[in-house]
């Protein structure tokens, strides 16, 4: 079986850090979103490939630099084809059924589950359910007999949702799905062909985990804060020399001597933390710089990133690609 990963998107509501970097490289609870995203993969898995599109030179290089356990291939988009369209361009040699992913999506999901569901079932394909409160930024299903998807909307009105259970970014189809959607054009495949395929019968798998899309700096940190409640960010312990609570994500490169931490904290390589600084509730990416004295809150600071002496930084996006 292989597994197709959607690594599409500008990230542009996490900018500036996104000017350097694809939004699924920034690092959370100890690694790379997107490394999160793929600790959900069973072991039927054999290859992993990757649709991308936005600094998809930049992706193939961290692949290279930090491989996976499965073997992995890119296949870049010269132009953005949508959703439906980057599964078609990259869908050469595919395996019947194969795995889809969302990689900006950190969850709790019963994959091998999905699959069992899927065979049982025999339809067109199953895809993941989370239920959420705030059902309007995504793709909502009705549901009917034995978990069949009988309407599927695309971001509706709070007030027209069928339901409150949404696409939550990980589906297995059928190889023959791909003829659906048309060659050389942008195809969104929640829009275009989701609504053909229920006829063929598309089955909703009701998760239960965390879920969080992470596509904002709030639900990004949320996203960390579950990885780390969920043991998924490593042991958690304070750098040495720090006091306060964790948990902190660190590398032995890290300097934080005399720093506090308030917990929930990403720490990169060579990130600096000055005496008297306090952070919580933050990812500082390789190389941060923090002055004597200063806080850092509810923040996302882009490599080589420096927070000035005795400074308050809270509720910051920033990175040197934008001059801030």
């Amino acid at each position: 079986m292989k597994a197709l990963v959607l690594v599409g998107g500008l990230g542009t509501r996490l900018r500036p850090v996104t000017y350097g970097l694809p939004k699924q490289l920034i690092p959370l609870a100890g690694k790379p979103m997107l490394y999160h995203v793929l600790d959900q993969l069973p072991t039927e898995v054999e290859e992993v490939v990757f649709a991308s599109g936005y600094k998809a030179d930049v992706l193939a290089r961290y692949l290279h630099d930090h491989p996976l356990r499965w073997p992995t291939r890119t296949v870049p988009e010269a132009t953005p084809l949508g959703t439906g369209g980057g599964m078609l361009n990259a869908a050469a040699g595919i395996s019947d059924p194969f795995l889809v992913l969302n990689s900006d999506v950190v969850a709790e999901i019963d994959v091998p589950g999905l699959l069992r569901f899927h065979a049982s079932r025999g339809g067109a394909g199953a895809m993941a359910l989370a239920e959420v409160e705030n059902t309007q930024p995504y793709g909502v299903a009705a549901l009917g007999d034995r978990g069949r998807i009988e309407q599927f909307v695309e971001k509706p009105p709070p007030e027209k949702a069928p339901s409150h259970w949404i696409n939550a970014g990980v589906s297995v189809w059928r190889h023959s799905v791909l003829e659906r959607i048309p060659p050389g054009r942008p195809v969104s495949w929640e829009t275009e062909v989701m609504p053909g395929l229920l006829a063929e019968g598309v089955y909703g798998f009701e998760t239960r985990g965390f879920w969080e899309d992470a596509g904002t700096p709030e639900r990004l940190l949320h996203a960390q804060r579950l990885l780390f409640d969920a043991g998924r960010g490593g042991p958690g312990d304070l750098p040495s020399g720090s006091t306060g609570k964790g948990p902190v994500a660190a590398p032995p490169s890290c300097h934080a001597h005399g720093a506090r931490f308030g917990g929930y904290v990403h720490l990169s390589g060579r990130t600096q933390l000055g005496a008297g600084s306090f952070v919580e509730d933050s990812i500082l990416m390789e190389g941060v710089e923090v002055g004597v004295g200063a806080t850092v809150r509810r923040s996302i600071l882009g490599p080589g990133t420096q927070v000035p002496a005795h400074a308050l930084c809270e509720g910051k996006v920033l990175a040197l690609e934008s001059g801030h």
